[in-house]
C-alpha cells in the first residue's frame, strides 16, 4: 500500500501548489507551495504548513504574526497535483499585508484594484 504522499504528483523541484480555503465561508485564503516534508507535517500538527521557496526551509503559517491556520481538511485534485488545505483562520488575518484574505485585488477594466481594507498593519503583526 503505498503511502498518500506517494499519490501526489509533485512537479520536478519536489512541490505541489496548494490553496487554503476559510472551511466556513468558502474564501480562498492564499496560495503557496508544499514539499513532502510540510504536507506530512501539517497533517501530522493539524495546521497548516507550508514550504517557503524564498527562505527554503518549512513555513508554519502564523508562526511570526499569530495569525495560525488550524487544518480542518487536506483536498487533493483529480490530477493528483494541487492541494487545499480547509483551514480556520486565527486572528482572521491570513495575508502578510493584514487584511483576511490574500487575493484582495480585483481586475476593473485594464487596471488591479484593493477591494479589501487593511484589518491590521503588518509591522504590529511582524515587529519590523
Amino acid at each position: 500500500m503505498s503511502s498518500y504522499l506517494d499519490q501526489v504528483k509533485w512537479n520536478a523541484d519536489g512541490l505541489v501548489p496548494v490553496v487554503a480555503q476559510d472551511a466556513h465561508t468558502g474564501r480562498l485564503l492564499t496560495q503557496a507551495w508544499l514539499n513532502r516534508e510540510a504536507l506530512q507535517t501539517a497533517v501530522t500538527e493539524r495546521r497548516a504548513v507550508y514550504w517557503s521557496r524564498s527562505r527554503g526551509k518549512l513555513w508554519r503559517k502564523g508562526e511570526e504574526s499569530g495569525n495560525v491556520q488550524k487544518l480542518v481538511d487536506v483536498l487533493l485534485d483529480c490530477d493528483n497535483d494541487a492541494v487545499c488545505y480547509r483551514v480556520e483562520q486565527v486572528g482572521g488575518i491570513a495575508c502578510h499585508t493584514g487584511r483576511e484574505s490574500c487575493f484582495f485585488q480585483r481586475l476593473d477594466g485594464d487596471s488591479w484594484r484593493s477591494f479589501e481594507s487593511v484589518l491590521r498593519d503588518p509591522k504590529q503583526l511582524y515587529n519590523k
